[in-house]
């Protein structure tokens, strides 16, 4: 087992830095820079001006250089400072911003399995019954429904006509004069929203996926042989059958982490969360390069500990792969 996941640690190093390779390259692609953004709209600027500014950025020398500077400072886990007026330290600012985006993807996964892994299981077992035919068309929506359109509507129906939950930010402005339990429950209030928007989506496709695993695992002769033996069916279910359909979902489950991720860049901005995903988008914005490659970077390490962690769960459900067979 250590040596399987030592290999997969060791193939994460090459794959991390083609990522910010092409995330540098791309980013370089796109038009504007941070020069252009804070000139344009100043009639004084001179191009002795924009001269002095790009040398500070460091924006002068040709791209190769630049990726190879930044490259090293970031092996350093130094990611320079932000092209913003404040100039803070670009590992700050994302430091600040982590937490909760991690806390509310978390909460989504969370509650993705939670819940899509019973709703396949009993689809699976009561096929073409009306709690079968229900999520179906469950899945249908959630597949169907902008993440944006659905944040939305929920705002509008649970915040503005019920009032009954909180549409922006993450705690109320007098959150710091309140008791622990009173704070808990404001923050409760304010995740609610964010983290079922976020888990809609793959709720949807989970619960799919867990019934087809469930309905191909359950055809299988060892199931037959296990009823046959007496066993209940309850225990033929959780036991033989469960963890073989569960194998599939959790590959899956670590290739969805870049579209939670990514999906953090729609609501913390609709719901003005100041998570990484806000920090992204107003540093796109910008066109401050040293925080949208941290934010890459970032983005990039949590997705790959996500499909190492994918692997790992994989290898302890299936011996053969800690074997290396």
């Amino acid at each position: 087992m250590w040596v399987y996941l030592l290999k997969r640690l060791l193939a994460m190093i090459p794959l991390l830095i083609g990522i910010t390779l092409i995330s540098f390259l791309v980013i370089q692609l796109a038009p504007g820079s941070p020069v252009d953004l804070q000139t344009e709209m100043n009639p004084k600027a001179s191009p002795e001006a924009r001269a002095r500014l790009e040398k500070l950025y460091g924006l002068d020398k040709p791209l190769h250089v630049q990726y190879f500077l930044w490259l090293s400072r970031m092996l350093r886990l130094d990611f320079g400072r932000s092209f913003s007026t404040d100039a803070r330290p670009v590992a700050d600012k994302i430091l600040e911003r982590l937490p909760i985006t991690i806390l509310i993807n978390v909460l989504s996964l969370a509650l993705i399995l939670a819940a899509a892994v019973p709703i396949g299981i009993v689809s699976a077992v009561r096929p073409n019954s009306l709690f079968d035919k229900s999520t179906t068309v469950f899945v249908f929506i959630g597949f169907a429904t902008p993440t944006f359109w659905l944040a939305l509507l929920c705002m509008m129906f649970f915040g503005v006509h019920l009032g009954w939950l909180p549409i922006s930010g993450i705690s109320s402005y007098n959150a710091d004069q309140m008791g622990d339990l009173a704070w808990l429950w404001d923050r409760t209030r304010h995740l609610i929203l964010p983290v079922l928007i976020s888990a809609f989506g793959g709720l949807a496709g989970f619960s799919r996926y867990m019934r087809f695993n469930m309905l191909e695992v359950i055809g299988q002769d060892y199931i037959t042989t296990a009823r046959a033996k007496g066993l209940s069916e309850m225990r033929v279910i959780l036991k033989h059958a469960l963890r073989n359909a569960l194998m599939p979902v959790i590959t899956i489950l670590g290739l969805s982490v870049p579209g939670l991720i990514g999906g953090s860049v729609i609501f913390e901005s609709i719901f003005a969360i100041p998570g990484m995903g806000q920090l992204f988008y107003q540093s796109v914005m910008a066109r401050d390069y040293p925080v949208i490659m941290g934010a890459l970077v970032i983005g990039a390490v949590l997705t790959l500990v996500g499909n190492l962690l994918a692997d790992v769960s994989y290898a302890l459900v299936d011996p053969r792969i800690r074997a290396g067979r």
